[in-house]
């Protein structure tokens, strides 16, 4: 695709404004299928390529509508609004493009502070049905892949399970389900651990009767029992699933005994190597709202290495 650069005279006279602030996948393509349906054009910004440092990971997108309102981040913010009028200039045009800014840019007064480049890609969105695939498939639990050809400026649903990047003429969006959290006990650590979760944007549920067919590949299991027996349902529950994470409350010395349980139930010493205990990444935690820090810190950075 022939990069194309924002054209000053004929500059869009619609003010960009911010209509929300997210980065979640599936707010900014629900943005965009609303906007659709609605009858309101808009166009989808990806983030395709990083030159050095960038704020955004690959595959990290905004979305512009013709009414000059855009949600989403494709940097740390110093980039966004400039998009949002180039996306405005790409409706006019009808003709997708690429733009690079930071490092190796035409925008000498764009910097990026990473002080690395970043490319985008400016696709002016037919239609809606792909995007509300890929919302289906999130709703369900399930990861979905979008298809970007330059030759056909189209976007397409794939079934095929594709990292986020290029391959060969075509750029591949990545999208997982958001990650949910199941967090069992009654206690005060629990209590926290649940709030902390939530207020980070998870899907969260808590409790003692949180269902075995909740847990999934993108989901992290905590257990916030203080005693062995009481926790060895939902154990043994999160053990017989494929959850990302499993994370268990405890000292050392309790676990070598939740570990000797384990055993004289028939699980090996690799299953029950998959718990985490004790749980978290700050080994002196002790009040209930430490703990919870530094669990959801632990299941953050598992969730980063997991998708990874």
């Amino acid at each position: 695709m022939q990069q194309v650069l924002f054209d000053q005279d004929v500059q869009p006279r619609i003010e960009p404004q911010q209509a929300l602030q997210t980065d979640d996948s599936a707010a900014i393509l629900r943005f965009a299928a609303e906007a659709l349906d609605a009858d309101i054009a808009a166009v989808l910004v990806t983030l395709v390529e990083i030159r050095g440092g960038a704020a955004r990971a690959l595959g990290a997108q905004m979305v512009v509508r013709a009414d000059g309102r855009y949600c989403g981040y494709v940097s740390g913010g110093c980039v966004e609004a400039a998009a949002a009028y180039e996306a405005l200039e790409v409706m006019a045009s009808g003709k997708d493009r690429l733009v690079s800014y930071g490092e190796g840019s035409p925008y000498l007064d764009i910097v990026l502070p990473c002080g690395g480049g970043i490319t985008l890609l400016f696709h002016r969105l037919r239609a809606a049905q792909p995007l509300h695939q890929v919302l289906e498939s999130l709703a369900q639990r399930n990861p979905a892949t979008l298809c970007y050809l330059p030759s056909f400026q189209r976007l397409t649903r794939v079934d095929a399970a594709q990292p986020t990047g290029w391959q060969d003429d075509a750029f591949m969006m990545r999208y997982q389900p958001n990650t949910r959290i199941v967090v069992y006990g009654r206690s005060v650590e629990a209590q926290a651990t649940a709030s902390i979760a939530q207020a980070a944007g998870y899907d969260v549920q808590s409790g003692d009767e949180v269902k075995a067919q909740a847990i999934d590949a993108f989901t992290a299991v905590i257990l916030l029992y203080h005693d062995l027996d009481r926790e060895l349902p939902a154990l043994l529950a999160a053990l017989r699933s494929t959850p990302f994470y499993i994370g268990a409350l405890g000292s050392q010395r309790t676990h070598v005994r939740r570990a000797e349980k384990l055993l004289t139930l028939g699980f090996s010493p690799s299953q029950i190597a998959r718990i985490k205990a004790p749980i978290g990444i700050f080994a002196q935690a002790r009040d209930a709202r430490t703990l919870a820090l530094s669990i959801i810190a632990d299941v953050a950075a598992a969730r980063l290495e997991a998708v990874d």
